[in-house]
């Protein structure tokens, strides 16, 4: 990579460069004693949606749009800190048994409902482009993950369930639920459609709901949501693949790299479930030895790769317009 191109990277990604800084501590010092699920739950307020954040940059907007964009850019980071001081209220600073952490929470619930606004615009202003159906409703998932938070927060008892199932179910909606609708609607705006194209989508966004469904009441639910779930993130980074490889833009090198990556991720955590039981029965390993494992191919790989990949691709479609 160029010194050029390494500036130009350095300065796309400034506003990321904060909460990553963050986030390694929280994952590497003793004294941020939190649970794995609430650190990947702050990993996804101070990396994740930022980035998401860099990759509607590129967007035409209504003026609805950038007043929503302008006010989702500037209080992602308050919220994000505000998130950080709930959980490590009820955690580390000895005020679980206060409404502390549960008002804290409720900065984070305001910012997801401000993605919410903004897919749910796309969607109205796009009404019958499915690309962009499926990108609002990934937007729209971050509010349904901001709930489960604050749930978690108040440590209600909806439906009979386990507190700590909130907590999952909002590492479900910041990631997977929110974040394959994105990827999938965004390979949607480049690709040359195909008949398929509708029903990936329309699987996309039912998908996370089965599975959150299955998780509070029934497992074979949540089996068949995965399943889907699964198939169409198959069909995603084939497809996505093949499209790289049919499309050698040197504008797109950048962006090819970090989104190969995302995808030999994702194919890494399938060979890894293909062969858990052969693992678990040679090295005497438990499903809980795997599930960090999972996490972090899946948050830092998939995720964190792919979201890297689309924000360098669409910046360079729109200088590439441009200088047409």
């Amino acid at each position: 990579m160029s010194r050029f191109q390494s500036q130009q990277m350095t300065s796309l990604f400034a506003p990321i460069i904060p909460g990553t800084i963050l986030i390694i501590l929280v994952f590497s010092l003793d004294y941020f004693a939190l649970e794995l699920v609430e650190k990947f739950l702050l990993y996804a307020a101070f990396v994740i949606v930022p980035l998401v954040i860099l990759v509607l940059k590129y967007e035409e907007k209504t003026a609805i749009q950038q007043t929503i964009y302008t006010a989702i850019k500037w209080f992602q980071l308050p919220a994000a800190l505000l998130a950080l001081a709930s959980v490590m209220s009820s955690n580390v600073w000895g005020f679980a048994d206060t409404t502390i952490p549960s008002l804290l929470s409720l900065g984070w619930l305001l910012l997801t409902w401000l993605l919410c606004m903004y897919g749910v615009s796309t969607i109205a202003i796009y009404k019958g482009k499915i690309a962009e159906i499926a990108i609002g409703a990934g937007l729209i998932y971050f509010f349904i993950g901001g709930f489960w938070f604050t749930l978690y927060q108040y440590q209600f008892t909806l439906f009979q369930a386990n507190p700590d199932t909130y907590a999952l179910n909002s590492v479900h909606f910041h990631f997977s639920s929110a974040i394959v609708p994105i990827f999938i609607g965004m390979l949607g705006r480049i690709m040359v459609k195909k008949s398929w194209y509708p029903w990936v989508v329309a699987i996309d966004i039912i998908g996370p709901i089965l599975i959150a469904i299955g998780m509070m009441f029934s497992k074979p639910i949540e089996y068949i949501g995965v399943t889907l779930f699964a198939c169409n993130i198959v069909v995603y980074t084939t497809y996505l693949l093949m499209y790289l490889k049919r499309n050698r833009n040197t504008l797109y090198k950048q962006a090819r790299f970090f989104l190969i990556l995302s995808c030999l991720a994702f194919y890494t955590i399938i060979l890894i479930s293909l062969f858990y039981p052969l693992l678990k029965n040679k090295f005497d390993l438990t499903i809980l030895d795997f599930i960090p494992m999972y996490g972090a191919l899946h948050a830092f790989g998939f995720v964190l790769c792919g979201l890297i990949g689309w924000v360098l691709m669409v910046r360079s479609v729109k200088n590439n317009r441009t200088l047409l």
